[in-house]
């Protein structure tokens, strides 16, 4: 199934960057809101911004988003030292295959990490990349249409 991610995680801590470099993964393309920042806070918590300089130093790492408010893409630039797209609109794989191109990686050596089964993990099927899926990084605050939602997306790909 397109949806179903090769993994499925409940936290970026959960992901076995070795084994992913190992496996020839020279890439990660995350998700921006409720993957390493609470969404639309533009901030990275402390753990997950100690993880992406540990990650920087054996992969090329950049955020791709869906949002589309440049001042909100800038100000998360500006706190990052790796490319921060926005307004990427997944699943359409347009954006990630550009960024990909430009950057001479190949999407098999690529994995995409996102919250989002719809977006995250479709994207990245349709460059050919690995994916991972991950729980909301606030998952224990967000709404309960929000999660409710997230259960419904989930349901799906277990199928």
């Amino acid at each position: 199934m397109i949806l179903k991610p090769d993994y499925n995680l409940v936290s970026l801590f959960d992901i076995d960057f070795k084994k992913l470099k190992s496996i020839g993964i020279s890439a990660v393309l995350f998700d921006l809101d409720s993957t390493v920042m609470p969404s639309k806070s533009g901030e990275y918590p402390e753990n997950v911004k100690k993880l992406l300089n540990e990650l920087k130093k054996e992969f090329l790492i950049a955020i791709v988003s869906n949002n589309k408010k440049q001042e909100y893409i800038s100000k998360v630039q500006a706190i990052s030292d790796f490319k921060v797209i926005g307004n990427a609109n997944k699943p359409n794989p347009k954006v990630m295959r550009e960024f990909l191109k430009s950057v001479d990686i190949l999407p098999k050596n690529t994995v995409v990490i996102g919250d989002r089964p719809l977006t995250d993990v479709l994207a990245g099927k349709l460059i050919g990349a690995k994916t991972i899926l991950v729980d909301s990084i606030t998952k224990e605050t967000e709404n309960i249409p929000t999660r409710f939602v997230r259960w419904l997306e989930r349901l799906v790909i277990r199928k």
